[in-house]
């Protein structure tokens, strides 16, 4: 069986990416989207055990669009 980690990604008002881990207690923040995955995967590290390690990481986008008529 193959293990699946899921975050869902948000910008916040500074333009930083947020990312939260669904299920676990793993949030990252970074300024690229480059950078959000090197600290996504330096968290998961951090937080399973080498035999527990998700096989497959998976990033949610979420994006709020607002215009104004």
């Amino acid at each position: 069986m193959t293990f699946e980690i899921i975050f869902t990604i948000n910008q916040n008002h500074d333009g930083e990416y947020e990312a939260r881990a669904l299920g676990y207690s793993i949030f990252t923040i970074a300024e690229t989207k480059e950078e959000l995955i090197e600290q996504i995967k330096d968290a998961i590290k951090c937080h399973f055990e080498p035999e527990l390690m998700p096989k497959l990481v998976n990033l949610h986008f979420v994006y709020d669009e607002v215009f104004c008529l």
